[in-house]
């Protein structure tokens, strides 16, 4: 049996005042959508922003409903909201911002295995890297260069397309 690592690579930044503007921004935009989350039974309010290759941000919140799993997080929000507002352009850098009134959140939050498995599939669909930038509402931020990073060993269609 051979043995195999798996392992990625992320920046980390003390603060989002460090990131370049338009990166800055994003945050900005995905932290102020946390407060436009509909989180009334978890209390985890997510805000996720998309800077699309034409220059527009189209944003997202976390939507729950009291029929869990039924609700939909910010990401999956935000890309579902580009991919139809704007079809087949690209998803250059997402913004993701996590803040909850019972505690500190301590870390940037990655996004969950269905967020990646999205953000993977637009990523391959448009042939080049999104990058995803992880904060909270102050202090450090988590830059992960492509999505692909963050989901290895994935599924992709291409297992399903008969060849």
């Amino acid at each position: 049996m051979a043995r195999k690592d798996v392992n990625i690579s992320y920046s980390v930044l003390d603060s989002s005042q460090e990131l370049p503007g338009d990166e800055k921004k994003l945050v900005e935009e995905a932290r102020a959508m946390c407060r436009q989350a509909y989180a009334p039974y978890s209390a985890f309010y997510v805000g996720a922003a998309i800077l699309l290759e034409n220059g527009e941000i189209v944003r997202g919140s976390n939507q729950e409903n009291g029929a869990y799993p039924s609700g939909l997080c910010a990401e999956r929000v935000a890309a579902f909201a580009a991919s139809s507002m704007y079809p087949g352009v690209a998803m250059k850098k997402i913004a993701v911002s996590a803040k909850t009134n019972q505690q500190e959140v301590s870390d940037p939050v990655s996004p969950c295995g269905a967020c990646r498995q999205v953000l993977l599939e637009y990523e391959t669909l448009q042939k080049g890297p999104m990058k995803i930038i992880l904060s909270k509402e102050k202090g450090r931020v988590f830059i992960i260069e492509k999505a692909v990073d963050l989901l290895p060993l994935s599924f992709t269609g291409e297992q399903l397309k008969n060849r």
